[in-house]
């Protein structure tokens, strides 16, 4: 018989641990995210993916807030977080990194065909519910990826997106 894991079976670290293992090498950069919800749920996926550091960018907001802490569940606690005026700065701090932007664009690169470096961080910029990734950005980039779609709706949410993203960025930096 199947049964469901209780919380105590899954050895979960604290966040004085959490803050000492060693993260993956991605950074995520939030462009103007307008939901508390968004940037909530960012957290919590970046959390399980171990994300090296977060940028919040423009009106993002920041921690600690209720509206945030509601979706994050406490990862707005263990993930390291650093805010910026604007992402452009956030931006040419990974000078030298691999940075991509998750966006539709004329040739963006699905999903599934990225090509990552061995080594480098990777910085995966995402962008504000309705206008999506500043413009300006997208010539700082070394990859524009999209999520294939099949429905008749051309976009995920922010918070989904950047879950399906960093689940196939992990796997591949990982293999």
């Amino acid at each position: 018989m199947t049964r469901k894991v209780k919380n105590e079976d899954l050895n979960r670290l604290t966040v004085e641990k959490y803050r000492k293992v060693s993260k993956s090498r991605i950074v995520v950069v939030l462009d103007n995210i307008r939901s508390m919800h968004n940037v909530g749920a960012i957290f919590r996926t970046s959390d399980a993916f171990r994300v090296a550091k977060i940028c919040l960018c423009g009106i993002t907001a920041t921690p600690p807030h209720r509206d945030i802490r509601k979706t994050a569940l406490g990862a707005e606690e263990s993930v390291d977080w650093q805010y910026y005026d604007s992402t452009m700065e956030a931006v040419r701090e990974f000078e030298g990194a691999h940075i991509c932007a998750l966006e539709q664009v004329v040739d963006s690169v699905p999903l599934r065909e990225v090509d990552l470096p061995k080594e480098n961080t990777i910085v995966l910029i995402v962008g504000n519910e309705v206008d999506g990734v500043d413009e300006k950005l997208l010539d700082f980039c070394n990859q524009v990826i999209e999520i294939p779609q099949f429905g008749t709706k051309h976009s995920f949410n922010v918070s989904v997106s950047t879950g399906i993203t960093l689940w196939e960025i992990f796997n591949k930096i990982n293999e």
